[in-house]
């Protein structure tokens, strides 16, 4: 530094970053809103990042690794699972349009197209989850643009012909988006079935930990690409280089842990099929399951998220009260152990679904499974 400069001016300069990092197995946290360019030509490159919000090393390292999952040429970042979402639609929706829907997508997706869409013009139309590819395609008018998937389903984990919906749409010159948050980009790849989109909530298992709130978006058509990266500029989401280190260092771990989840998760759905208490266990790849035939044609794992309905109406508070390793709460796909009573959330449906009773969410986590069945157990029998 040159000798001659103030004190002030000195301290405001020393401690630059270095021109070259030691390497370590993870990214170096890099933070900076301000980026200093290396000339004048580089002020207006819109080729390169020229402010921080676009991303920097942290944030370039978990979107390569994000890519190599989903077998993407590209993935945004959006702050949460659910900006990942809304933020997706508005980057391929305009006044005028119409998207379908799946009647069993994730709630706050739907709340955003009833409330937002609709005051911007978008008209939205909820399907059954249950229906074929060819009654799914049969709906799309003039306006229809985009067909937004989710399989398995939010809650009752119906399971859709995403290829067949996929080729068909595509001939017609529609879209496709997945919410693939159930497979993790580990265990369903919705680019390679013909699916445009396909959206993440990182929240979710990709995190693994429940403490860190960042999604996803994934394509391949270089006209997708500059959509989303239009609707990140316009709207300024971003995500912090902390943010993204907790992230990529959860990809890292992400198949060990999801193989865990899913052992442990199928064992306890079939532990609980044999029970007296439980009507029906909703889990794709139990056999027997409702839509296992399209889970073992097109996935190569699952989660340890499922539902199961119990036999009584009255019984389901006495069954949650009872539980002592499985915590109450909304989330899913961390380490801990997780319930709720699902029907609550019906009652916003064009389509609701009928059970014998109560339906209730496990998350199963990574605890012990002998020890998730016996606080299942003494739950069951707490709502006898």
């Amino acid at each position: 530094m040159n000798d001659r400069l103030r004190p002030d001016t000195r301290l405001l300069h020393v401690g630059e970053a270095p021109a070259v990092y030691l390497k370590t197995v993870g990214p170096p946290i890099q933070k900076g809103s301000t980026v200093i360019l290396p000339d004048a030509a580089s002020l207006y490159d819109d080729t390169r990042p020229t402010y921080g919000r676009a991303g920097l090393a942290t944030h370039r390292a978990l979107t390569d690794a994000l890519a190599e999952l989903e077998h993407a040429a590209t993935v945004r970042l959006f702050p949460s699972g659910l900006a990942a979402m809304t933020g997706t639609l508005l980057a391929v929706l305009k006044a005028g349009d119409e998207v379908l829907v799946t009647d069993a997508v994730y709630k706050p997706t739907r709340r955003f197209c009833d409330r937002v869409l609709r005051r911007y013009g978008v008209t939205t139309r909820y399907y059954p989850p249950d229906s074929s590819a060819e009654t799914i395609v049969s709906l799309c008018g003039a306006a229809t643009r985009l067909i937004v998937l989710e399989s398995p389903g939010s809650l009752t984990f119906d399971m859709q012909d995403v290829p067949g919906v996929a080729t068909l749409a595509r001939s017609r010159g529609v879209l496709t988006l997945m919410d693939n948050t159930w497979a993790a980009g580990l265990y369903f790849k919705p680019l390679d079935h013909g699916v445009d989109l396909s959206v993440q909530a990182l929240t979710k298992y990709v995190g693994g930990h429940s403490d860190v709130f960042m999604g996803s978006a994934a394509a391949r058509e270089p006209a997708l690409v500059d959509a989303l990266d239009k609707a990140i500029l316009d709207f300024g989401w971003a995500v912090s280089a902390e943010d993204a280190y907790m992230m990529l260092r959860g990809v890292r771990t992400l198949p060990t842990r999801m193989a865990r989840h899913g052992e442990s998760g199928l064992r306890i759905a079939s532990w609980l099929s044999g029970r007296d208490e439980v009507a029906a266990v909703l889990h794709p790849a139990l056999p027997g399951s409702p839509g296992h035939d399209i889970w073992r044609r097109d996935f190569s794992g699952a989660a340890g998220l499922f539902a199961f309905a119990l036999r009584h109406e009255s019984s389901v508070a006495s069954f949650l009260d009872a539980l002592d390793i499985f915590g109450l709460g909304f989330s899913w796909g961390g380490f801990e152990s997780l319930a709720l009573n699902c029907d609550p959330q019906f009652a916003t449906r064009s389509h609701p679904p009928r059970f014998a009773g109560p339906l209730i969410r496990l998350s199963v986590g990574l605890e012990d499974p002998a020890d998730l069945i016996a606080d299942l157990d003494r739950a069951l029998l707490a709502s006898r």
